[in-house]
């Protein structure tokens, strides 16, 4: 069928259904594979049911389904990408066609950073309040058959629930049977999507009127709590908030308070100030749905879009609670899903821009010092993909080095580690300066580095010993101990830990002269991975049922 394929190329791409027929006439289809997100929802601490204010992310770009939808990426040039996944706990896919199905690079990527997606459901205007009146306004048959299929969409596509969004006026009728509609899309959604959420927007209100409040309130609490949260209106003040904080009790994190990045209406703060919007609803302890970030691109331009969207989120970092990994390995080579190139062990394989978010790696924190630290992407050199991540900064007088915190961490130390990493130094004196990782645990009496007789380092940092050659039996994993090219130095690590808690891994970058001046540093990385040396050791499991279905030879 037409919608699986373009019709220009015959790729296959992303789509979404219109109208309530569509969406009751769909069936899960052989053409449909593509579209079905490949990567798992990685599980990060704290889980998104925890009690801290959230972050949900609403993607609106120009109608959607723009280069996105190549589900085997294009060579489109400055495209958007997302990648601060480590401060955001939900991604919505928004567009205005009645069923947005999120396209699957989105899933892919976000699900490999820990976080869950979600289509939006909408009906707007006399369309949309027709389509709510034939399967709301019957009997429980009707809406039943719609929330079924939205869970079995759901589930199909691997994404994680969806956003309803209803900006129609409804009759008595109907607006009778939306809370029931909404109790029972969540409960179908939570059977069939481990993890999976369905939230709705301020708009309709408990006597069917369209209108926006803002806030939680009683003309609309009663859709709250059908379903596992609110993603409220705009243009709200500090007294909505207060109100809400009020009115939702121990639910009020399921409180997301919207902020139009645009900001369009009377709002708080949007654009570069979206931070003060962000700093209120905060101080109220209450979620935030921050709605169109992709300002940044659209309004900014896309020549300088990189380094204006580390500028956006970072002015916002301060707000945003991070989130940590809890499994291991963990392994990347910072690539966006995007670049000017393709590079392959540190060498450039072709050459021309290319886009697709499916082969996003792990996104590492993005700490920014004024002044003192920056981290951005590099897509002029990269070990593995389109980028590498440059890491900035400046070493203080008399101090011999500083730590750049990549990723946070919580999870179990596991006996032995190795680590691994790959980078490059750039800058007229490459040679001042020495590049290692470093490991801190939380702090715990029973912690100990090596043999328990060896005492816990001051502040719990653990800094692996460098490894000159593979130990045997894992030189094929770990072939680039010591053995950089094109210009990268690679090193691996070993690290023996009992009854640790791990906590951060950081880039640490010392000088070998103690100095009165600062001293300023470039480094790229190109690789870091932190491995469990008792699982490297077992035999990977066989691959069985190997098929192959939609070739296309060329």
């Amino acid at each position: 069928p037409a919608r699986h394929f373009d019709t220009r190329t015959t790729e296959p791409i992303s789509f979404f259904l219109s109208g309530l027929e569509e969406l009751l006439a769909w069936q899960p289809d052989g053409n449909d594979d593509f579209n079905v997100s490949a990567v798992p929802l990685a599980k990060r601490q704290p889980p998104l049911h925890s009690k801290r204010p959230r972050t949900l992310v609403c993607h609106d770009m120009r109608g959607g389904y723009l280069e996105d939808r190549f589900i085997q990426g294009s060579a489109t040039r400055n495209p958007y990408v997302f990648y601060h996944w480590r401060y955001i706990d939900i991604f919505v896919y928004f567009s205005h066609h009645t069923v947005t199905i999120p396209p699957v690079c989105w899933t892919n990527a976000a699900h490999r950073n820990g976080v869950p997606v979600l289509g939006t459901f909408i009906t707007e205007w006399t369309d949309g309040q027709k389509l709510c009146e034939a399967f709301l306004a019957g009997g429980e048959e009707a809406y039943h058959a719609v929330s079924e299929q939205l869970a079995r969409i759901a589930q199909h596509y691997r994404f994680d629930g969806w956003l309803v969004n209803m900006e129609n006026t409804l009759s008595a009728a109907a607006v009778a049977n939306l809370p029931r509609f909404l109790r029972h899309l969540t409960a179908q959604v939570h059977s069939a999507v481990p993890g999976g959420l369905v939230i709705w927007y301020d708009s309709v209100l408990q006597n069917g009127a369209l209108r926006w409040q803002n806030e939680l309130n009683e003309e609309n609490r009663v859709f709250f709590n059908a379903c596992d949260g609110l993603f409220t209106n705009y243009n709200w003040k500090e007294e909505h908030l207060e109100r809400t904080r009020a009115l939702a009790g121990p639910r009020h994190t399921d409180v997301y308070v919207g902020i139009d990045v645009f900001a369009r209406g009377d709002v708080i703060g949007g654009g570069f100030d979206t931070d003060k919007s962000l700093r209120l609803i905060r101080q109220h302890g209450l979620s935030a749905a921050i709605f169109a970030p992709g300002w940044v691109y659209e309004h900014l331009g896309e020549e300088n879009f990189l380094h204006n969207e580390n500028k956006f989120w970072g002015s916002l970092a301060e707000y945003l609670p991070t989130h940590s990994i809890c499994t291991l390995p963990l392994a990347t080579s910072f690539s966006l899903g995007m670049g000017t190139s393709r590079f392959l062990a540190g060498k450039e394989e072709e050459a021309g821009s290319w886009y697709d978010l499916s082969v996003q790696d792990i996104q590492p924190l993005y700490p920014e010092r004024e002044g003192r630290l920056s981290t951005s992407c590099c897509l002029q050199d990269a070990w593995c993909g389109g980028s590498s991540l440059r890491v900035q900064g400046t070493i203080p007088p008399g101090e011999e080095r500083v730590a750049v915190c990549l990723f946070s961490l919580q999870m179990p130390a596991p006996p032995k580690l190795f680590l691994t990493l790959l980078y490059k130094l750039e800058g007229p004196h490459p040679d001042k300066f020495a590049v290692a990782l470093e490991l801190t645990t939380w702090d715990s009496g029973t912690c100990h580095e090596g043999n328990v007789t060896s005492l816990p380092e001051p502040n719990s940092r653990h800094h692996p010993r460098f490894l000159p050659a593979p130990p045997p039996g894992l030189a094929k994993l770990l072939a680039a101990c010591n053995r950089g090219s094109h210009g990268w130095t690679s090193r691996c690590y070993e690290l023996d830990l009992q009854d640790c808690s791990l906590r951060d891994l950081s880039l640490l970058v010392s000088r070998h002269q103690p100095s009165p001046q600062e001293t300023p540093f470039t480094c790229l990385l190109g690789e870091v991975r932190v491995l469990d040396a008792a699982s490297m050791a077992a035999s990977p499991a066989q691959v069985q049922s190997l098929m192959a279905s939609q070739l296309w030879w060329q």
